[in-house]
């Protein structure tokens, strides 16, 4: 590792990504620091990263500036920081709905990169999408690519499409463990114990998202699969059907990217 990366917001998104990021990098040129002191302080103590006491002090030490804090607390982070942002920095943020014109009119000298992970971070299982401002150097964005793959998978996206991978991939966990918490509801309506059916049932999405991506085949080809006729699965995927299952799933996640737009205006 020949640059060093910092981070404003040790939350729960800008912690996770972080926690995965310092097991694989050098933490002597890690920096954090956080509107929370303690919660920082603690987070470089847990990690062996580098605790700072202000963000500037991270700005100006930093080849890589994660800005990790919520969209309606952008503004105030940037006019804090804007003027000690130097032209070698690249600035990730991950703030939601938030586009690189916007981040440009707020810091008119930086450089931009856009992120959108999820929580599944935590677990370094995070599906990440990035895009970038038009003057960040190819080896810039490979950098930022290595960084953020200590947390997950990592695929490049023109920005136009972010507002729709915040909804699928951003929000998405959280209809995923809908789902379930719905799937482990039945077992245990069907009698088996709740620890149990929790188990069951998370196991069964993960496995089944794993198939999905390591088959290679169609998500309704692995449906047909498991529907023999006149059995078991495919009464189930009727009353799926019948109770607007996949239609449910649409609107959650047309009303996500919508909010994502909202957001961003």
């Amino acid at each position: 590792m020949d640059f060093s990366i910092g981070i404003i917001g040790t939350g729960a998104m800008g912690g996770a990504i972080m926690r995965s990021v310092c097991k694989k990098f050098d933490v002597k040129k890690i920096r954090v620091t956080d509107k929370n002191a303690k919660m920082a302080q603690d987070f470089a103590k847990e990690n062996g990263c580098i605790y700072e006491d202000s963000n500037s002090k991270v700005v100006k030490n930093s080849k890589y500036i994660f800005i990790a804090v919520k969209p309606q607390f952008i503004a105030e982070v940037f006019e804090e920081i804007k003027n000690d942002i130097s032209k070698d920095s690249v600035v990730i943020s991950m703030a939601a709905g938030v586009a690189i014109s916007r981040l440009e009119r707020l810091a008119p000298d930086a450089r931009f990169v856009r992120m959108m992970p999820n929580v599944c971070a935590q677990i370094g299982e995070a599906m990440t999408a990035i895009t970038c401002g038009s003057n960040i150097t190819e080896e810039e964005l490979a950098d930022v690519k290595s960084i953020l793959e200590s947390a997950g998978k990592v695929e490049q996206i023109p920005e136009k499409l972010m507002d729709c991978v915040t909804a699928v991939s951003g929000s998405g966990p959280a209809f995923v463990f809908m789902f379930i918490e719905a799937l482990a509801d039945a077992a245990v309506r069907c009698g088996m114990p709740r620890a149990q059916a929790y188990t069951y049932a998370a196991q069964t999405v993960k496995g089944s998202a794993a198939l999905v991506l390591e088959s290679g085949k169609h998500p309704a080809v692995l449906k047909d699969s498991v529907c023999s006729p006149a059995g078991t699965t495919i009464e189930g995927v009727a009353a799926l059907e019948e109770n607007g299952f996949r239609n449910a799933v649409i609107k959650a996640v047309t009303a996500a990217c919508d909010k994502s737009i909202a957001l961003g205006k």
